[in-house]
């Protein structure tokens, strides 16, 4: 029976026990969630974004090799079986690209699975895949060729891009490169595959032989290590042998179709991955402490964490497994909770769609009075992104929040900017300046790097993660509810806005909904007064109503 289980290429990158329970017979009976529509709306931004990129492709290559240029599309709605006879037959006419193929399974090697594109080189075919997220970086090094030119032969060293990482990529490329390996149809000499990502504007070719991965692996030796892991562990659960999997919260757990099935299980055992994730709880279990009760009866400061600890003092995983017994969301690290406060004061969040850019940087302005009107102001633009009217929105939000910061100063007054996890603000405050630099209005780098790396920009997910053991997370949808707060809106977080933000761009063909960018506004109002919620809290009654950890 282990000869019928069959692997795609995202087993390698998938939670270990979800390998387990795809091919565990009894999970047949369980009702899995209704699907995610954010997963379907990826999906389907997905789909668009192949056949955007294909239209391209077709166009160009048939400008430049005319005759030689022969596709053949595979369309991914037919059945399997079709979708197998088309790929055999555009193989045996030796067409130079074939777009959406699907490879026979292979039993013996135990793999099944198609990719984007083949292409047709002088001794077989290479791989590309048609991605939508960002595949480079500014910097050097990466080996690509032009978008439409897909001869892995032509790539040279680019002067201008670095590859950003994209383990998952190179992965996908190293299964299908074993694939066509075991039909005689893989390019011989060095393994190459391609990438085409978010942008467009090139191919990335990735040496699936190169040592680039940690140890000095390549990508091939790395999937292949990964893939006889998975097989093993797939190969278990289809036979009813003792499983090589069992549940652990990792990061996938949040967008896991198995999470409930997993969920039951690890509370029923009082898991130890519920308060400790990762590698780390893999540790204690080898440590022999399983359970959040057994973590919880250790003693702080004299236990000694196991060798391989990451995840912060070994202290503070003890206390938050005595938070998680007492039902506490947060508890104190520090006698003493303090947020810098300033006369003039700004809560920033900003609203982004993707890699595609930031759509709204929303502002709520509080504090002495220095003649410019306080509250909530948006900065915000409508047209579908990309578009560079984020650059004109952009400017206006900096150059209101440089005129706020310049009066503070000028009336001898200090200054402070709020957001919670500054890493997403600066991700697009650094992006808008990359991209939008020759436009009017957009500041220099080193003004926003100065403004960045002074006391004025206080990061409140920072803050939390010093003061606050959080046993339940540390979102900012988690720690304002503590503070008090409460979005108006039920279904208010990052993944639902994506769909809003769809409908209220008229994204999809339809005619832009006004009432979805009202919606987008009152939660990105939502979002800056729960910063100024919660960092009220922490300077007010924090120190009275949440317990220190010594304390438990």
């Amino acid at each position: 029976m282990g000869n019928e289980v069959l692997l795609d290429a995202g087993a390698v990158s998938r939670c270990r026990r979800r390998v387990h329970l795809e091919h565990d017979p009894a999970m047949r009976e369980v009702p899995l969630p209704p699907p995610d529509p954010t997963a379907q709306q990826r999906i389907a931004d997905a789909t668009a974004h192949r056949e955007a990129i294909l239209r391209r492709l077709i166009d160009a290559t048939t400008e430049s090799l005319g005759e030689e240029a022969t596709w053949v599309r595979v369309p991914r709605d037919l059945p399997a079986a079709d979708r197998v006879r088309l790929t055999e037959e555009a193989f045996a006419a030796g067409a130079r690209f074939i777009w959406g193929p699907l490879l026979q399974a292979d039993p013996i090697g135990h793999r099944r699975g198609g990719v984007d594109l083949l292409v047709r080189t002088a001794t077989g075919y290479v791989p590309v895949l048609v991605a939508r997220h960002r595949i480079t970086d500014r910097g050097q090094g990466a080996s690509t060729t032009e978008l439409t030119d897909l001869d892995p032969a032509h790539r040279t060293p680019d002067e201008t891009r670095k590859v950003r990482s994209q383990p998952r990529d190179q992965l996908r490329l190293a299964h299908l490169r074993r694939m066509l390996q075991t039909y005689g149809r893989a390019e011989t000499g060095r393994a190459v595959g391609g990438v085409i990502g978010l942008d467009a504007d090139v191919v990335v070719w990735h040496d699936l032989t190169a040592g680039t991965w940690p140890g000095g692996r390549s990508a091939l030796t790395e999937y292949d290590v990964r893939f006889a892991d998975r097989l093993a562990v797939a190969t278990a659960a289809a036979t009813g042998d003792e499983p090589l999997a069992m549940p652990s919260r990792v990061l996938e757990c949040r967008r896991c179709p198995f999470w409930p099935t997993c969920e039951v299980v690890l509370t029923e055992t009082r898991d130890v991955s519920l308060v400790v994730r990762g590698e780390d709880a893999g540790e204690l279990r080898r440590a022999g402490v399983s359970t959040v009760d057994k973590l919880a009866a250790l003693d702080p400061a004299a236990e000694a964490p196991p060798m391989n600890w990451t995840g912060g003092t070994f202290s503070d995983a003890i206390m938050l497994a005595r938070a998680w017994l007492a039902d506490l969301t947060v508890v104190r690290r520090t006698p003493l909770v303090e947020v810098p406060r300033g006369d003039v004061e700004v809560d920033v969040d900003m609203e982004s769609f993707g890699d595609s850019g930031a759509y709204l940087w929303g502002t709520l302005l509080s504090g002495a009075d220095i003649g410019v009107a306080q509250g909530y102001r948006a900065f915000a633009t409508w047209e579908p992104l990309p578009t560079t009217d984020e650059a004109r929105s952009f400017a206006e939000f900096w150059a209101w929040f440089t005129d706020v910061r310049e009066r503070t100063l000028a009336a001898g007054l200090t200054f402070r900017a709020y957001c919670y996890n500054a890493l997403a603000e600066n991700r697009w405050l650094f992006g808008s300046v990359e991209r939008f630099g020759d436009h009017p209005g957009i500041p220099a780098k080193k003004d926003v790097q100065s403004f960045v790396d002074s006391e004025e920009w206080v990061d409140l997910f920072r803050s939390v993660t010093d003061q606050f053991l959080c046993s339940r997370g540390k979102g900012l949808k988690v720690i304002a509810p503590v503070a008090g707060f409460q979005w108006r809106d039920a279904e208010a977080g990052g993944e639902a806005s994506m769909r809003w933000y769809r409908d209220a761009v008229g994204m999809d063909g339809e005619l832009p909904d006004d009432t979805q960018r009202e919606r987008l506004l009152q939660y990105n109002e939502d979002d800056v007064r729960a910063t100024q919620a919660l960092r009220e809290w922490m300077s007010d009654r924090a120190q009275v109503e949440v317990p220190y950890m010594l304390d438990l």
